[in-house]
């Protein structure tokens, strides 16, 4: 199967999380496409479930379904849960940059900043389909741990990088600028 990997919007905290997308048949394919339109419910996480526990997946589409169920938990705010999805899909796959910037994201989401950012950091490096939800995500470590230039900054890159987005102008009128 050939797969594309695809960010969606991480619901509870505004910033956002990378989903797969699984181009090919059966469940996964079905999980991705779920995970990509939003859906983080029962069904959808039981769909994910049953994909790797009954599908014969290769190791890269195992890793990225594991990235999917991974944001269904972060979703649901089971940071726990969700960080022990991507760590499994990074144990499958380390070069697999959705990996890192999604554990960022639930890093960041319970308030470790500081590892939040370093894996962010790791999964731009790797690379990653729609790098502006990780600096969106970047934007928020910095801002919390108090380095609010490097915050305007990634918020103004991300916005720079989807100019449809409006999540991070939303965070750039917040900030302003005095004279010296």
């Amino acid at each position: 199967m050939l797969c594309v990997a695809v960010l969606a919007m991480l619901s509870p905290l505004g910033g956002a999380s990378a989903s797969t997308l699984i181009i090919g048949g059966g469940m996964a394919k079905d999980c991705s496409e779920a995970v990509i339109r939003g859906r983080n419910d029962d069904d959808t996480m039981r769909l994910c479930t049953a994909a790797l526990q009954v599908e014969t997946l290769s190791y890269g589409d195992r890793a990225r379904t594991l990235v999917n169920r991974g944001v269904i938990q972060l979703r649901r705010q089971a940071y726990a849960e969700a960080r022990a999805d991507f760590d499994a899909a990074g144990r499958i796959d380390p070069k697999l940059g959705e990996v890192y910037v999604n554990r960022g994201a639930a890093l960041v989401a319970e308030d470790r900043f500081a590892e939040g950012l370093r894996e962010i950091d790791q999964g731009l490096a790797l690379g990653v389909s729609q790098p502006e939800r990780a600096y969106y995500n970047r934007a928020l470590a910095h801002e919390n741990l108090g380095d609010v230039k490097a915050a305007y900054h990634d918020f103004q890159r991300a916005a720079e990088l989807d100019p449809k987005w409006t999540a991070p102008k939303e965070e750039l009128a917040r900030f302003s600028f005095k004279s010296r």
